[in-house]
C-alpha cells in the first residue's frame, strides 16, 4: 500500500507519521510531500530517512491513499487532482460540507463511507470529532434534542506558528515586556480569547458554526447545537463543557456504562479532588475522556459533561488513519 502525506512537515502531518508507526500500518512506498520551501528536509520513519518531495510536481498516480494535512487552500488546489488516482483523506475544512463528500468519525458513522462519490473523505473539525464520539452512544440510547457546548481549545489547533508564539509571549509576559500578537487577535499568554476563526453576520464565529453543521452531518441533522469557542494558552488538547438535553429519561449509571463501552471513549469521573481529566493528561493519548458527569436539574432530561481529547490525534491524525484503516478493511481502494 503506497501512501502519501501532503503537509508532512506540519503538526498534523508529523502526527500522522507517528500514528502510522505506532499502529504498524503496512506501507509499501511512503511519499512525504510539501511545498518547495520544505524541499531537502528529511524525516525519519521506522528508522529510515525520507526526503520531502515537491507538491507541485508530485505524481499522485503512485499512491493508493493520500492524506492532506496542509490547510484549506492546498486541499482546494490539489485534492481533486490526487483523487483521480487515490483516495484522499482531507484534514482541512474545504470538503466538509460538500454533500458528495462523507464527513467521517469511524466509530460514529463509518457506514457513510459507502457513499463515496469523489474518492475524497473529509476529517471533521477537531472539536467536533471529540464531541460526536462522546455523543454517539448517548444519542443511540436517549436521543439528543439539544447541545450547548463551550470549548476551551489549545493553540495547536491553529498550527505550529501559534504554538511557538505562545512560548514567546509567555517569556515576554514574565519579563514584563510588550507583546504584539501575530497569530492571535489579542495576547494569548495568561489569557483567554473567545474568538476562533472569523465572525459571521449573526455574531457566531465560523468555528462555532462548524461544530453545529458538522455534528448534524455526522450524527443527526435533527440535533440543535449552539457553541462558544475559546482559545486558551495551552499547547495541546481541547476541552469542552457540554450540556445535553435528551428526549428520553436517563440514569447516570446507564450514561457511564454506555460511554465506557463505546470504542474510543474513557470515563474518568470520581467525585473527589483530582478525579477528572485535564488537557495535560490527555496529551498523547488516543482516547476521548469524559469527566464531571452529572444531571442538570434545571431542565428535563438534562446532563452535563466535561470532554477532553488530544486535538492533534483524535481531532486530526488518529481519526485520519482510522479512516484509512476502514478503507483497507473494506477493500474500498480496490473497487
Amino acid at each position: 500500500m503506497n501512501i502519501a502525506i501532503v503537509g508532512a512537515t506540519g503538526n498534523v502531518g508529523r502526527k500522522i507519521l507517528e500514528v502510522l508507526e505506532k499502529k504498524e500500518f503496512k506501507i509499501g512506498n511512503l511519499y512525504l510531500v510539501a511545498s518547495s520551501k520544505s524541499l531537502g528536509i528529511k524525516i525519519k520513519f521506522r528508522g529510515k530517512e525520507h526526503e520531502v518531495v515537491d507538491l507541485d510536481n508530485f505524481d499522485f498516480s503512485k499512491t493508493k491513499i493520500t492524506f492532506f494535512a496542509a490547510g484549506r487552500k492546498i486541499s482546494e488546489k490539489f485534492a481533486k487532482k490526487a483523487s483521480k488516482n487515490s483516495f484522499v483523506i482531507d484534514n482541512s475544512s474545504f470538503f466538509r460540507m460538500d454533500p458528495e463528500v462523507p464527513l467521517i468519525v469511524p466509530q460514529v458513522n463509518s457506514k457513510d463511507l459507502n457513499n463515496i462519490k469523489k474518492n475524497i473523505i473529509a476529517n471533521p473539525n477537531c472539536s467536533t470529532a471529540q464531541l460526536v464520539i462522546a455523543l454517539k452512544p448517548l444519542h443511540d440510547l436517549f436521543t439528543i434534542k439539544r447541545v450547548v457546548v463551550s470549548t476551551y481549545q489549545s493553540v495547536s489547533g491553529g498550527g505550529k506558528a501559534p504554538m511557538d508564539e505562545l512560548i514567546e509571549q509567555t517569556k515576554l509576559a514574565i519579563d514584563g515586556e510588550k507583546i504584539d500578537p501575530k497569530n492571535f487577535t489579542k495576547q494569548i499568554a495568561f489569557n483567554a480569547i473567545p474568538h476562533i476563526d472569523v465572525f459571521s453576520d449573526d455574531g457566531y464565529t465560523k468555528e462555532e458554526l462548524k461544530m453545529s453543521y458538522e455534528t448534524k452531518k455526522i450524527l443527526d441533522d435533527k440535533i440543535d447545537l449552539t457553541a462558544t469557542c475559546v482559545r486558551l494558552p495551552i499547547s495541546i488538547s481541547h476541552s469542552e463543557s457540554v450540556n445535553l438535553q435528551f428526549e428520553k429519561p436517563f440514569s447516570l449509571a446507564k450514561v457511564r456504562e454506555a460511554l465506557n463501552n463505546f470504542e474510543g471513549c474513557k470515563v474518568i469521573d470520581e467525585r473527589l479532588d483530582g478525579g477528572y481529566i485535564t488537557p495535560l493528561e490527555a496529551e498523547g493519548k488516543d482516547e476521548t475522556f469524559i469527566s464531571r458527569i452529572r444531571e442538570d436539574k434545571t431542565i428535563e432530561n438534562g446532563l452535563n459533561l466535561w470532554i477532553v481529547s488530544d486535538n492533534l490525534l483524535r481531532g486530526a491524525a488518529l481519526n485520519a488513519v482510522e479512516i484509512a484503516e476502514r478503507l483497507i478493511k473494506n477493500d474500498f481502494y480496490a473497487k
